[in-house]
């Protein structure tokens, strides 16, 4: 059960870090009337929760897949890490123009469809999760996502507050997520054994 809760912990983490700017951000133009908090808070659970159920049909579609070629799934989070790591290595400047576009989007349906919108590594990293788990792991897995999308949200609340912060959260952004997206791919690969029948094939 810890192991699954801090699983479910790190997971989130990685694939939610950047939503911590986003959420900043709304928070910020809610000080000057839109969207308002609670649409906010709302917008994010309605967003994310489109996002679970998405991985988790997802999920179940892949059923029909041969257990063997499941760990192979661990190829989209390694590939999304190494693309991420090498294109925050090119770029140039802040992203405070995505940022300002993002704020234009007011109201519980805007915030919804911005979540959504951030959230395709989400997609690609629960469900091959989801679909490599006990279903009794997935339901954990769900409720303290559902949990920290409150921390979340009170955090986006806090730092909007404090400038110094997101612009350290945004540099370290760069270079973390990647990493760990990194991590749990080549995690996947070896522990569903795809390394291994790879190197017995070969060998």
């Amino acid at each position: 059960m810890l192991a699954t809760i801090g699983s479910a912990i790190g997971l989130f983490a990685a694939t939610n870090i950047d939503d911590i700017v986003v959420l900043t951000v709304l928070f910020l133009a809610s000080s000057r009337g839109k969207p308002r908090p609670w649409q906010i808070v709302a917008g994010q659970y309605l967003g994310f929760i489109t996002l679970v159920v998405i991985s988790v049909i997802a999920a179940l579609g892949l059923a029909i897949v041969p257990d063997e070629w499941v760990g192979f799934l661990g190829l989209i989070p390694l590939g999304i890490g190494i693309w991420t790591l090498v294109r925050g290595l090119r770029r140039k400047g802040d992203d405070d123009d995505d940022d300002d576009a993002k704020i234009t989007a007011v109201g519980l349906w805007g915030v919804a469809g911005i979540t959504i919108a951030n959230g395709a590594d989400n997609i690609s990293l629960y469900t091959p999760i989801f679909r490599t788990s006990a279903p009794g792991d997935v339901a954990v897995m769900i409720v303290v996502f559902l949990i920290l999308v409150a921390v979340w949200c009170a955090a986006g609340r806090l730092i909007g507050t404090n400038k110094a912060l997101t612009e350290g959260l945004e540099r370290v952004e760069h270079w973390l997520v990647p990493v760990v997206f990194i991590g749990l791919g080549l995690f996947i690969l070896i522990e569903s054994g795809v390394i291994i029948r790879l190197f017995e094939v070969v060998a």
